[in-house]
């Protein structure tokens, strides 16, 4: 695969300026406050597994609107005391799969906490249990990236990201997990979705966001090759007026704008050969990032960055910030 990005030398330079709305804080503490109100119970279902070191537990917990978020909840069988955590999110298209399916963190002695993505989970990357009862007030491109992307407030990841935030309030809220040592993880979308957790939810210990996608938009829309964010080209060629609209919205969701916001323990990955998030736009998020930080650049890879090469750097990191 070729490259068709910035030349390698260029990448650790590259910075974005901020695309954030005068009201970005604002519009987020509203529609975090508005998510609080609506408080329920997170529940918690034994899941039998023919595991026989680990405990898995069927989890749902209140997200946006106070839609019932599925989740599941990997332990140790061996543990006392409360446990460190790691909250994982799924990349695009994906659910939280079958539990067998990521066993690296309970494994290494953390609570693991995966959330489901509402509306997504219908590939052989993963499947889904939770449905999005909100549907797109306007006509939208197949999949995900463009549903009520003409107005912020019913925009799809406005949702996603709330849901973000409300799986770190679950996760904090079983007996076995300490609420000071929780770290949110992902790749691609969930690389995104880990900075606007980290930037969001209050006290988060580490970020891990490898080959961060929901970054940088407007440039990605721009020069992406492949992948989801086809979709937001697509939409403005169809809809030729609504361009500066559409990139309005997407400002809220944009990883980019959350990372000034973040200051937790970081690590970012990018991979130099990646056609669907392009290795300057994770530059651009970890350089606009305020916290610690580290970047691993995965020279000759594309979208699956450093696979199972990033999990193992990813755990010696989780293990230097969370014990």
């Amino acid at each position: 695969m070729p490259r068709t990005d910035l030349p390698l030398a260029e990448l650790p330079g590259y910075r974005a300026a901020s695309t954030a709305p005068a009201d970005f804080d604002d519009f987020w503490a509203q529609t975090l406050g508005e998510a609080a109100r609506r408080e329920a119970p997170v529940s918690a279902a034994v899941h039998r597994t023919p595991l026989t070191t680990l405990d898995v537990f069927d989890v749902g917990f209140p997200g946006f609107g106070g839609h019932t978020v599925k989740a599941w909840l990997t332990l140790p069988r061996a543990r006392s005391g409360r446990l460190p955590c790691v909250v994982r999110f799924p990349g695009y298209g994906s659910g939280r799969a079958n539990p067998l399916s990521a066993l690296e963190y309970a494994s290494c002695g953390y609570a693991h906490l995966v959330m489901d993505v509402r509306g997504q989970g219908t590939t052989d990357r993963g499947t889904g249990d939770t449905p999005d009862p909100e549907d797109s007030p306007h006509p939208h491109r197949p999949g995900f990236m463009t549903k009520g992307v003409l107005d912020p407030h019913r925009y799809y990841y406005r949702r996603v990201i709330t849901d973000a935030v409300r799986a770190v309030a679950a996760a904090r809220s079983f007996e076995s997990v300490d609420p000071d040592r929780v770290a949110v993880v992902g790749a691609s979308q969930g690389g995104g979705l880990a900075v606007a957790a980290g930037a969001l939810a209050p006290g988060v210990a580490a970020v891990v966001a490898d080959v961060p996608f929901l970054s940088h938009f407007r440039r990605a829309a721009e020069i992406a090759s492949q992948g989801p964010y086809l979709e937001i080209a697509e939409y403005c060629r169809s809809y030729r007026d609504s361009a500066e609209r559409v990139f309005s919205t997407l400002a809220y969701a944009d990883a980019l704008n959350f990372a000034s916001r973040a200051t937790a323990p970081a690590r970012f990955s990018a991979a130099g050969m990646d056609a669907v998030t392009p290795p300057s736009t994770c530059y651009a998020v970890y350089n606009a990032y305020a916290g610690p930080k580290r970047m691993r650049l995965w020279e000759f890879n594309g979208h699956e960055g450093g696979d199972a090469f990033a999990t193992e750097e990813n755990l010696a990191f989780l293990a230097e910030h969370l014990g």
